[in-house]
């Protein structure tokens, strides 16, 4: 099961940096297409479409990574017994918040699919089918934030505070500054 869980985040995270790469190579074409006097018709569209793809698809793996924005100052200065009751705390909080975006944003491509929900740019294609990459990136978080979930309850440390300290034994302090 661990191995198919890395294998998630990292072909999540691999996916968010491909839809980067599609970004910019879409942006080179439009602006090279400029100089030529070409124009590259839903560009706009599939620009906001990779955008949101990478945000969300991003999500699970930077989490896991320790590179996703959280507040560790007030844990950091717990003992460790407080600390696991702290981060027990806060994942079970985060974790019902995403499961509860999982429902909302379910629920919201299963209506626009429903209703045969066209795309309002230049692109008219069904809407949710680029809603769907919002959809998984927020379930992979959801089984991110389960995972370390399980893990602390376990006894064992989260995957961010790890990724932390092997960031910090390699001497890299870069996300203090």
């Amino acid at each position: 099961m661990r191995r198919f869980l890395d294998r998630l985040y990292s072909a999540s995270g691999a996916f968010a940096a491909i839809c980067l790469a599609g970004i910019f190579v879409l942006m080179m074409v439009q602006a090279i297409g400029r100089e030529f006097g070409m124009l590259v018709r839903g560009a706009d569209d599939i620009t906001a479409w990779l955008c949101a793809a990478a945000s969300f698809l991003a999500l699970g793996h930077t989490f896991r990574h320790g590179e996703l924005v959280r507040v560790g100052l007030f844990i950091d200065m717990l003992s460790p017994g407080l600390r696991r009751i702290a981060e027990i705390v806060a994942l079970s909080i985060a974790g019902t918040f995403v499961g509860y975006m999982v429902w909302a944003v379910g629920k919201f491509v299963y209506e626009s699919w429903k209703f045969n929900e066209m795309a309002q740019g230049l692109l008219r294609i069904p809407i949710w089918i680029p809603q769907l990459c919002f959809l998984l990136g927020v379930i992979i978080f959801l089984v991110a934030i389960v995972d370390d979930l399980v893990t602390v309850l376990r006894r064992q440390k989260p995957s961010y505070q790890v990724a932390e300290e092997d960031r910090h034994a390699r001497g890299d302090f870069s996300e203090m500054a």
